[in-house]
Protein backbone atom coordinates (compact mmCIF):
# COMPACT_ATOMS: atom_id res chain seq x y z
CA UNK A 1 0.00 0.00 0.00
CA UNK A 2 1.39 3.38 -1.00
CA UNK A 3 2.35 5.82 1.73
CA UNK A 4 0.00 8.81 1.86
CA UNK A 5 2.13 11.95 2.17
CA UNK A 6 0.68 14.87 4.12
CA UNK A 7 -0.33 17.94 2.15
CA UNK A 8 1.85 20.92 3.08
CA UNK A 9 0.23 24.13 4.35
CA UNK A 10 -0.23 26.73 1.61
CA UNK A 11 0.90 30.34 1.95
CA UNK A 12 -0.49 33.28 -0.02
CA UNK A 13 1.39 36.55 -0.38
CA UNK A 14 0.27 40.12 -1.06
CA UNK A 15 3.39 42.21 -1.75
CA UNK A 16 3.01 46.00 -1.86
CA UNK A 17 5.39 48.92 -2.33
CA UNK A 18 8.82 49.22 -3.91
CA UNK A 19 11.13 46.62 -5.45
CA UNK A 20 13.00 46.40 -2.13
CA UNK A 21 9.79 45.07 -0.59
CA UNK A 22 9.42 42.67 -3.50
CA UNK A 23 12.88 41.25 -2.76
CA UNK A 24 11.89 40.84 0.90
CA UNK A 25 8.78 38.92 -0.22
CA UNK A 26 10.89 36.67 -2.44
CA UNK A 27 13.23 35.89 0.45
CA UNK A 28 10.36 35.11 2.80
CA UNK A 29 8.67 32.81 0.29
CA UNK A 30 11.97 31.09 -0.52
CA UNK A 31 12.57 30.35 3.15
CA UNK A 32 9.01 29.09 3.61
CA UNK A 33 9.27 26.90 0.51
CA UNK A 34 12.52 25.42 1.81
CA UNK A 35 10.73 24.73 5.10
CA UNK A 36 8.12 22.63 3.28
CA UNK A 37 5.31 25.09 2.59
CA UNK A 38 3.42 25.25 -0.70
CA UNK A 39 2.35 28.49 -2.36
CA UNK A 40 -1.19 29.64 -3.11
CA UNK A 41 -2.12 32.08 -5.86
CA UNK A 42 -5.45 33.02 -4.27
CA UNK A 43 -7.06 33.56 -0.89
CA UNK A 44 -9.31 30.50 -1.09
CA UNK A 45 -6.44 28.03 -1.37
CA UNK A 46 -4.24 29.54 1.33
CA UNK A 47 -3.92 28.33 4.91
CA UNK A 48 -2.23 31.59 5.79
CA UNK A 49 -1.90 34.93 3.98
CA UNK A 50 1.10 37.26 4.32
CA UNK A 51 0.65 40.97 3.59
CA UNK A 52 3.99 42.74 3.04
CA UNK A 53 3.10 46.38 3.61
CA UNK A 54 4.44 49.74 2.44
CA UNK A 55 4.38 52.67 4.87
CA UNK A 56 6.28 55.41 3.07
CA UNK A 57 3.33 57.68 2.20
CA UNK A 58 -0.10 58.01 3.74
CA UNK A 59 -1.62 56.82 0.46
CA UNK A 60 0.63 53.74 0.56
CA UNK A 61 -0.38 53.10 4.17
CA UNK A 62 -4.03 53.27 3.21
CA UNK A 63 -3.45 50.82 0.36
CA UNK A 64 -1.72 48.49 2.83
CA UNK A 65 -4.57 48.73 5.31
CA UNK A 66 -7.07 48.00 2.55
CA UNK A 67 -5.03 44.94 1.54
CA UNK A 68 -4.99 43.70 5.15
CA UNK A 69 -8.75 44.18 5.40
CA UNK A 70 -9.37 42.35 2.13
CA UNK A 71 -7.13 39.44 3.17
CA UNK A 72 -8.96 39.11 6.49
CA UNK A 73 -12.36 39.26 4.78
CA UNK A 74 -11.39 36.71 2.11
CA UNK A 75 -9.27 34.34 4.20
CA UNK A 76 -9.24 35.30 7.88
CA UNK A 77 -5.76 34.02 8.75
CA UNK A 78 -3.41 36.92 8.11
CA UNK A 79 0.15 37.85 9.12
CA UNK A 80 1.33 41.41 8.47
CA UNK A 81 4.96 42.30 7.78
CA UNK A 82 6.92 45.11 6.11
CA UNK A 83 7.28 48.83 6.75
CA UNK A 84 3.97 49.25 8.57
CA UNK A 85 5.15 46.78 11.19
CA UNK A 86 6.36 49.88 13.02
CA UNK A 87 2.68 50.66 13.64
CA UNK A 88 1.73 47.28 15.05
CA UNK A 89 -0.49 48.76 17.75
CA UNK A 90 -2.59 50.67 15.21
CA UNK A 91 -2.87 47.61 12.94
CA UNK A 92 -3.98 45.38 15.83
CA UNK A 93 -6.50 47.98 16.97
CA UNK A 94 -8.02 48.20 13.50
CA UNK A 95 -7.69 44.47 12.72
CA UNK A 96 -7.78 42.54 16.00
CA UNK A 97 -7.92 39.21 14.15
CA UNK A 98 -4.44 39.63 12.63
CA UNK A 99 -2.31 36.69 13.78
CA UNK A 100 1.03 38.51 13.94
CA UNK A 101 2.74 41.78 12.95
CA UNK A 102 6.44 42.00 12.13
CA UNK A 103 8.61 44.82 10.80
CA UNK A 104 10.58 45.43 7.62
CA UNK A 105 13.17 42.78 6.64
CA UNK A 106 12.47 40.79 9.84
CA UNK A 107 12.71 37.51 7.95
CA UNK A 108 13.14 35.20 10.95
CA UNK A 109 10.22 36.73 12.83
CA UNK A 110 7.72 36.49 9.97
CA UNK A 111 8.79 32.94 9.10
CA UNK A 112 8.51 32.02 12.77
CA UNK A 113 5.00 33.49 12.87
CA UNK A 114 4.01 31.31 9.89
CA UNK A 115 5.46 28.23 11.61
CA UNK A 116 3.39 29.00 14.71
CA UNK A 117 0.17 29.65 12.79
CA UNK A 118 0.37 26.80 10.26
CA UNK A 119 3.06 24.26 11.17
CA UNK A 120 4.33 21.80 8.55
CA UNK A 121 3.74 18.13 9.31
CA UNK A 122 7.19 16.49 9.40
CA UNK A 123 7.83 13.84 6.73
CA UNK A 124 10.99 11.90 6.06
CA UNK A 125 9.87 11.46 2.44
CA UNK A 126 9.73 15.13 1.53
CA UNK A 127 12.57 17.39 0.41
CA UNK A 128 11.15 20.66 -0.83
CA UNK A 129 14.24 22.84 -0.83
CA UNK A 130 14.02 24.69 -4.17
CA UNK A 131 16.89 24.56 -6.62
CA UNK A 132 16.83 28.37 -6.73
CA UNK A 133 15.09 31.13 -4.84
CA UNK A 134 11.42 31.70 -5.53
CA UNK A 135 10.78 34.76 -7.69
CA UNK A 136 7.85 37.13 -7.97
CA UNK A 137 9.21 38.62 -11.20
CA UNK A 138 9.47 36.96 -14.61
CA UNK A 139 12.30 34.46 -14.90
CA UNK A 140 14.37 36.67 -17.20
CA UNK A 141 14.89 39.61 -14.82
CA UNK A 142 15.65 39.81 -11.11
CA UNK A 143 16.03 42.51 -8.49
CA UNK A 144 19.35 42.27 -6.63
CA UNK A 145 19.29 44.04 -3.27
CA UNK A 146 22.78 45.07 -2.14
CA UNK A 147 22.01 46.87 1.12
CA UNK A 148 19.31 47.84 3.60
CA UNK A 149 18.59 51.17 5.24
CA UNK A 150 19.94 54.66 4.63
CA UNK A 151 22.23 57.17 6.35
CA UNK A 152 20.50 60.23 4.87
CA UNK A 153 18.03 62.25 6.92
CA UNK A 154 15.96 63.91 4.21
CA UNK A 155 13.21 65.95 5.83
CA UNK A 156 10.40 64.33 3.80
CA UNK A 157 11.51 60.70 4.31
CA UNK A 158 10.97 58.19 7.12
CA UNK A 159 12.90 55.28 5.57
CA UNK A 160 15.70 55.40 8.20
CA UNK A 161 13.12 55.10 10.98
CA UNK A 162 11.47 52.19 9.15
CA UNK A 163 14.56 50.33 7.92
CA UNK A 164 17.44 51.78 9.95
CA UNK A 165 20.84 53.04 8.87
CA UNK A 166 22.81 51.64 5.94
CA UNK A 167 23.73 47.95 6.25
CA UNK A 168 25.60 46.64 3.19
CA UNK A 169 25.75 43.00 2.16
CA UNK A 170 29.17 41.48 1.56
CA UNK A 171 30.09 41.78 -2.13
CA UNK A 172 31.06 38.11 -2.40
CA UNK A 173 27.60 37.10 -1.16
CA UNK A 174 25.93 39.46 -3.66
CA UNK A 175 27.98 38.00 -6.50
CA UNK A 176 27.14 34.43 -5.48
CA UNK A 177 23.44 35.31 -5.55
CA UNK A 178 23.83 37.02 -8.92
CA UNK A 179 25.66 34.00 -10.36
CA UNK A 180 22.83 31.70 -9.25
CA UNK A 181 20.23 34.00 -10.76
CA UNK A 182 22.05 34.13 -14.10
CA UNK A 183 22.50 30.35 -14.07
CA UNK A 184 18.74 30.00 -13.48
CA UNK A 185 17.85 32.13 -16.51
CA UNK A 186 18.09 35.76 -15.41
CA UNK A 187 19.06 37.99 -18.32
CA UNK A 188 18.82 41.32 -16.46
CA UNK A 189 19.96 42.19 -12.94
CA UNK A 190 18.32 45.26 -11.43
CA UNK A 191 20.55 46.51 -8.62
CA UNK A 192 18.53 48.12 -5.84
CA UNK A 193 19.00 49.60 -2.38
CA UNK A 194 17.96 52.79 -0.65
CA UNK A 195 21.27 54.42 -1.63
CA UNK A 196 23.28 52.37 -4.12
CA UNK A 197 26.09 54.93 -4.27
CA UNK A 198 26.75 54.53 -0.53
CA UNK A 199 27.18 50.77 -0.85
CA UNK A 200 30.05 49.53 1.31
CA UNK A 201 30.52 52.68 3.40
CA UNK A 202 29.60 50.78 6.56
CA UNK A 203 32.03 48.00 5.57
CA UNK A 204 34.77 50.63 5.14
CA UNK A 205 35.02 49.44 1.52
CA UNK A 206 36.90 46.34 2.67
CA UNK A 207 37.90 43.63 0.20
CA UNK A 208 36.50 40.09 0.33
CA UNK A 209 37.77 36.88 -1.32
CA UNK A 210 36.01 35.48 -4.37
CA UNK A 211 35.33 31.77 -4.75
CA UNK A 212 37.14 31.64 -8.10
CA UNK A 213 40.15 33.52 -6.74
CA UNK A 214 41.02 37.15 -6.26
CA UNK A 215 39.04 39.67 -4.23
CA UNK A 216 36.36 42.27 -4.64
CA UNK A 217 36.03 45.54 -2.77
CA UNK A 218 32.74 46.53 -1.13
CA UNK A 219 32.30 49.55 -3.38
CA UNK A 220 29.72 50.47 -5.98
CA UNK A 221 32.26 50.66 -8.82
CA UNK A 222 33.99 47.36 -8.05
CA UNK A 223 30.72 45.51 -7.51
CA UNK A 224 29.30 46.89 -10.77
CA UNK A 225 32.41 45.77 -12.66
CA UNK A 226 32.18 42.21 -11.28
CA UNK A 227 28.45 41.98 -11.95
CA UNK A 228 29.11 43.11 -15.51
CA UNK A 229 31.32 40.05 -16.05
CA UNK A 230 28.40 37.64 -15.55
CA UNK A 231 26.93 38.20 -19.01
CA UNK A 232 23.59 39.70 -17.98
CA UNK A 233 22.32 43.25 -18.35
CA UNK A 234 23.15 45.19 -15.16
CA UNK A 235 20.89 48.15 -14.36
CA UNK A 236 21.65 50.56 -11.48
CA UNK A 237 18.80 52.07 -9.46
CA UNK A 238 18.64 54.69 -6.68
CA UNK A 239 22.07 56.17 -7.39
CA UNK A 240 22.91 59.38 -5.53
CA UNK A 241 25.27 61.55 -7.63
CA UNK A 242 28.33 61.20 -5.38
CA UNK A 243 31.68 62.02 -7.07
CA UNK A 244 32.62 58.34 -7.46
CA UNK A 245 29.59 57.75 -9.70
CA UNK A 246 31.80 59.25 -12.42
CA UNK A 247 33.89 56.06 -12.21
CA UNK A 248 30.92 53.92 -13.27
CA UNK A 249 30.35 55.73 -16.57
CA UNK A 250 33.39 54.14 -18.31
CA UNK A 251 31.95 50.72 -17.35
CA UNK A 252 28.86 51.72 -19.32
CA UNK A 253 30.96 52.80 -22.29
CA UNK A 254 32.71 49.41 -22.14
CA UNK A 255 29.40 47.50 -22.11
CA UNK A 256 29.79 46.01 -18.62
CA UNK A 257 26.89 47.99 -17.14
CA UNK A 258 23.81 49.30 -18.95
CA UNK A 259 24.08 53.01 -19.83
CA UNK A 260 21.30 53.84 -17.37
CA UNK A 261 21.25 55.74 -14.07
CA UNK A 262 18.24 56.14 -11.79
CA UNK A 263 19.08 59.24 -9.73
CA UNK A 264 16.51 60.64 -7.26
CA UNK A 265 17.26 64.37 -7.67
CA UNK A 266 13.92 65.36 -6.01
CA UNK A 267 14.32 69.05 -6.94
CA UNK A 268 16.74 71.59 -8.43
CA UNK A 269 16.07 74.82 -6.53
CA UNK A 270 18.80 75.36 -3.90
CA UNK A 271 16.26 76.78 -1.46
CA UNK A 272 13.97 73.74 -1.73
CA UNK A 273 16.86 71.28 -1.59
CA UNK A 274 18.06 72.96 1.60
CA UNK A 275 14.63 72.53 3.19
CA UNK A 276 14.63 68.93 2.02
CA UNK A 277 18.07 68.53 3.69
CA UNK A 278 19.59 67.35 0.43
CA UNK A 279 22.80 68.49 -1.34
CA UNK A 280 22.21 71.68 -3.37
CA UNK A 281 24.87 71.49 -6.10
CA UNK A 282 22.55 71.44 -9.11
CA UNK A 283 24.91 73.46 -11.30
CA UNK A 284 27.74 70.98 -10.80
CA UNK A 285 25.35 68.12 -11.50
CA UNK A 286 24.52 69.65 -14.90
CA UNK A 287 28.23 69.78 -15.73
CA UNK A 288 28.66 66.16 -14.69
CA UNK A 289 25.67 65.03 -16.78
CA UNK A 290 27.32 66.63 -19.82
CA UNK A 291 30.53 64.79 -18.95
CA UNK A 292 28.71 61.47 -18.60
CA UNK A 293 27.09 61.92 -22.01
CA UNK A 294 30.47 62.67 -23.55
CA UNK A 295 31.77 59.30 -22.33
CA UNK A 296 28.58 57.25 -22.84
CA UNK A 297 26.43 59.09 -25.43
CA UNK A 298 23.51 56.66 -25.10
CA UNK A 299 23.25 57.02 -21.32
CA UNK A 300 19.67 57.23 -20.04
CA UNK A 301 19.07 59.27 -16.89
CA UNK A 302 15.81 58.83 -15.03
CA UNK A 303 14.78 60.72 -11.92
CA UNK A 304 11.91 61.66 -9.66
CA UNK A 305 10.90 65.09 -8.39
CA UNK A 306 8.63 66.37 -5.62
CA UNK A 307 6.43 69.37 -6.37
CA UNK A 308 4.61 71.44 -3.79
CA UNK A 309 7.17 70.92 -1.01
CA UNK A 310 6.57 73.31 1.92
CA UNK A 311 7.99 76.70 1.07
CA UNK A 312 8.30 76.01 -2.67
CA UNK A 313 7.64 79.31 -4.42
CA UNK A 314 6.66 79.87 -8.04
CA UNK A 315 10.25 81.02 -8.60
CA UNK A 316 11.56 77.74 -7.13
CA UNK A 317 9.28 75.73 -9.37
CA UNK A 318 10.24 77.73 -12.46
CA UNK A 319 13.89 77.13 -11.53
CA UNK A 320 13.16 73.38 -11.63
CA UNK A 321 11.50 73.65 -15.05
CA UNK A 322 14.43 75.65 -16.43
CA UNK A 323 16.85 73.11 -14.95
CA UNK A 324 14.97 70.28 -16.68
CA UNK A 325 15.20 72.17 -19.98
CA UNK A 326 18.97 72.13 -19.63
CA UNK A 327 19.36 68.66 -18.09
CA UNK A 328 17.15 66.96 -20.71
CA UNK A 329 16.54 63.92 -18.53
CA UNK A 330 15.24 60.91 -20.43
CA UNK A 331 12.71 59.57 -17.93
CA UNK A 332 11.02 61.57 -15.19
CA UNK A 333 8.46 60.79 -12.54
CA UNK A 334 6.88 63.44 -10.31
CA UNK A 335 4.98 63.37 -7.02
CA UNK A 336 2.86 65.92 -5.25
CA UNK A 337 4.27 66.47 -1.75
CA UNK A 338 2.35 64.45 0.80
CA UNK A 339 2.98 64.71 4.57
CA UNK A 340 4.15 61.42 6.07
CA UNK A 341 3.64 60.75 9.75
CA UNK A 342 6.98 61.11 11.50
CA UNK A 343 8.69 63.16 8.76
CA UNK A 344 10.45 66.40 9.74
CA UNK A 345 8.96 68.20 6.73
CA UNK A 346 5.51 68.10 8.32
CA UNK A 347 6.36 71.00 10.63
CA UNK A 348 7.89 73.23 7.98
CA UNK A 349 6.20 76.57 7.38
CA UNK A 350 4.46 77.80 4.22
CA UNK A 351 2.61 74.69 3.03
CA UNK A 352 1.67 74.79 -0.65
CA UNK A 353 -2.10 74.69 -1.33
CA UNK A 354 -3.37 71.49 -2.92
CA UNK A 355 -4.63 73.25 -6.05
CA UNK A 356 -1.17 74.79 -6.58
CA UNK A 357 0.47 71.38 -6.13
CA UNK A 358 -1.83 69.93 -8.76
CA UNK A 359 -1.19 72.77 -11.20
CA UNK A 360 2.57 72.42 -10.80
CA UNK A 361 2.34 68.65 -11.15
CA UNK A 362 0.51 69.02 -14.47
CA UNK A 363 3.11 71.52 -15.70
CA UNK A 364 6.12 69.37 -14.86
CA UNK A 365 4.52 66.31 -16.43
CA UNK A 366 3.77 68.28 -19.60
CA UNK A 367 7.36 69.54 -19.69
CA UNK A 368 8.96 66.13 -19.18
CA UNK A 369 6.58 64.39 -21.62
CA UNK A 370 7.68 66.80 -24.34
CA UNK A 371 11.36 66.12 -23.58
CA UNK A 372 10.71 62.37 -23.61
CA UNK A 373 8.82 62.54 -26.91
CA UNK A 374 11.67 64.41 -28.60
CA UNK A 375 14.29 62.00 -27.29
CA UNK A 376 12.31 58.95 -28.43
CA UNK A 377 11.60 60.49 -31.84
CA UNK A 378 15.37 60.79 -32.31
CA UNK A 379 15.60 56.98 -31.99
CA UNK A 380 13.33 56.32 -34.97
CA UNK A 381 15.37 54.59 -37.66
CA UNK A 382 17.93 53.23 -35.21
CA UNK A 383 18.53 49.58 -34.34
CA UNK A 384 18.35 48.86 -30.61
CA UNK A 385 18.80 45.78 -28.44
CA UNK A 386 15.50 44.84 -26.78
CA UNK A 387 14.73 42.28 -24.06
CA UNK A 388 11.35 40.64 -24.61
CA UNK A 389 8.87 40.64 -21.70
CA UNK A 390 5.58 39.54 -23.26
CA UNK A 391 4.62 37.72 -26.47
CA UNK A 392 0.97 37.95 -27.50
CA UNK A 393 -0.11 36.46 -30.80
CA UNK A 394 1.94 38.02 -33.59
CA UNK A 395 3.12 40.92 -31.43
CA UNK A 396 5.42 41.33 -28.49
CA UNK A 397 6.56 43.99 -26.04
CA UNK A 398 9.89 44.46 -24.39
CA UNK A 399 12.35 47.05 -23.21
CA UNK A 400 15.47 48.66 -24.56
CA UNK A 401 18.54 49.33 -22.43
CA UNK A 402 16.91 52.69 -21.63
CA UNK A 403 13.85 51.10 -19.98
CA UNK A 404 13.50 49.54 -16.55
CA UNK A 405 10.47 47.31 -15.94
CA UNK A 406 7.29 48.87 -14.54
CA UNK A 407 8.59 52.46 -14.33
CA UNK A 408 9.80 53.30 -17.85
CA UNK A 409 8.50 52.90 -21.38
CA UNK A 410 8.26 49.82 -23.59
CA UNK A 411 9.15 48.78 -27.11
CA UNK A 412 6.14 47.32 -28.95
CA UNK A 413 6.90 44.93 -31.82
CA UNK A 414 5.05 43.60 -34.83
CA UNK A 415 5.90 40.34 -36.62
CA UNK A 416 7.27 38.99 -33.34
CA UNK A 417 5.17 35.90 -32.60
CA UNK A 418 8.22 33.64 -32.92
CA UNK A 419 9.94 35.25 -29.91
CA UNK A 420 9.78 34.25 -26.25
CA UNK A 421 10.18 36.17 -22.97
CA UNK A 422 13.82 36.70 -22.11
CA UNK A 423 15.04 36.86 -25.71
CA UNK A 424 17.38 39.77 -26.40
CA UNK A 425 17.07 40.79 -30.04
CA UNK A 426 17.94 43.61 -32.41
CA UNK A 427 14.95 45.83 -33.26
CA UNK A 428 14.49 48.40 -35.99
CA UNK A 429 12.64 51.39 -34.49
CA UNK A 430 9.83 52.57 -36.78
CA UNK A 431 7.84 55.01 -34.63
CA UNK A 432 7.61 56.66 -31.22
CA UNK A 433 5.23 58.49 -28.92
CA UNK A 434 5.76 60.30 -25.60
CA UNK A 435 6.82 57.19 -23.71
CA UNK A 436 7.12 54.13 -25.97
CA UNK A 437 8.85 52.96 -29.14
CA UNK A 438 7.42 50.82 -31.94
CA UNK A 439 9.39 48.57 -34.22
CA UNK A 440 10.08 45.22 -35.84
CA UNK A 441 12.70 42.53 -35.17
CA UNK A 442 15.69 42.71 -37.45
CA UNK A 443 16.00 39.54 -39.55
CA UNK A 444 18.90 37.39 -38.41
Amino acid sequence: MATQLPSPPKVGMVSLGCPKNLVDSERILTKLRSDGYAMSADYAGADIVLVNTCGFLDSAKEESLEAIGEAIAENGRVIVTGCMGKEAEMIRERFPDVLAVTGAHQYEQVVGAVHDAAPVTPSAYLDLVPERDLKLTPRHYSYLKISEGCNHRCSFCIIPSLRGDLVSRRPDAILREAEKLVAAGTKELLVISQDTSAYGVDLRHASYPLKAGGEVRAHMTDLSRELGKLGAWVRLHYVYPYPHVDQVIPLMADGLVLPYLDIPFQHASPAVLKRMKRPANEAKVLERIKGWRAIAPDITIRSTFVVGFPGETEADFQYLLDWLDEAQLDRVGAFRFEPVEGAAANVLSDPVPEEVKEERYQRIMEKTAAISAAKLEAKVGRTLDVIIDIVDGDGASGRSKADAPEIDGEVHLRDAGHLKPGDIIAVQVEDADEHDLFGVPVAA
